[in-house]
């Protein structure tokens, strides 16, 4: 895989749901990562490895994730954008941010994105807006027993692994790797709340989207059944200054499968921003 950019400072934001563990690369126009359920901020690392210089990468482990403190309360989306804006306040971010999240972090996402002010743009990689299928929304249920009694191995892994990864990307050692030891850094009440919280709890905000007013990159894969290339479509039909694009060959952690595909969208997307405000 490509290198991260040197040097890297590691810090911790407080806010109202514990310290954020996070990690800043480079300096420029902030913009901010936040991950996936289940996993961390180092599911980012080989997609900014693409991304270049020039810009102030803010990548943050979720709230009861990663190395974040725990989750000790069932909190929601809203009570996660409150502490983003926690962390942004913390960073000394004084004007709009680029946000990019994947699944969970497109949650918060839309809606930091809703307020003025707070984000400049927003890319939501494998973000459906409507809530967890009944399937899926079971199979957690039966998982979440196994995961507080034994932790985050066998068929919890498994399930893991299966709803984020294609079998191709599962079968390569270094990807692998990084889900593993993401998933395996929380305590196994913090991951099993922050799931109640942020999965299980996650409402349809699908009315929501036309209140977003800054551009939007809505990013599917081809092998997610519920973020499809069709579903991200009707998203960006409900945003009024949003774009879908499809990326071939990955699941649910598109940056961490497919690095240089997604790179080469969001770098084409931030430079049609550039040169919107630039223009007289």
């Amino acid at each position: 895989m490509a290198q991260l950019p040197a040097p890297q400072q590691v810090t911790r934001i407080a806010t109202r749901l514990g310290a954020l563990h996070v990690r800043t690369i480079g300096d420029g126009r902030t913009t901010v990562l936040w991950p996936s359920m289940f996993v961390d901020g180092t599911t980012w690392d080989p997609l900014v490895a693409h991304l270049g210089t020039g810009r102030r990468y803010v990548l943050v482990d979720g709230p009861g994730l990663g190395l974040s403190d725990p989750l000790t309360q069932s909190t929601d989306i809203a009570g996660a954008a409150d502490a983003a804006r926690d962390l942004l306040a913390g960073l000394g971010v004084t004007e709009p941010v680029d946000w990019v999240g994947n699944a969970f972090g497109d949650h918060v996402g839309y809606k930091l994105a809703a307020e003025p002010g707070v984000l400049r743009s927003l890319v939501a990689i494998s973000a459906p807006a409507e809530p967890i299928p009944a399937a899926l929304r079971a199979k957690i249920n039966v998982l979440l027993p196994l995961l507080r009694l034994a932790g985050p191995g066998g068929p919890v892994r498994g399930a893991v692994i299966g709803a984020m990864l294609t079998d191709a990307s599962a079968r390569d050692e270094d990807i692998r790797r990084i889900v593993v030891e993401s998933l395996e850094r929380p305590t196994r009440r913090s991951l099993t709340t922050a799931i109640r919280s942020f999965i299980l709890d996650r409402r349809d905000v699908s009315a929501e989207l036309g209140a977003i007013d800054v551009p939007c990159l809505y990013v599917a894969s081809d092998d997610r059944g519920d973020w499809t290339p069709e579903a991200a479509a009707r998203a960006a039909a409900r945003t009024p200054r949003a774009t879908a694009v499809t990326v071939p060959r990955a699941r649910t952690l598109i940056p961490l499968e497919q690095p240089e595909r997604v790179a080469e969208q969001l770098l084409g997307f931030w430079a049609d921003l550039d040169d919107a405000h630039r223009a007289p």
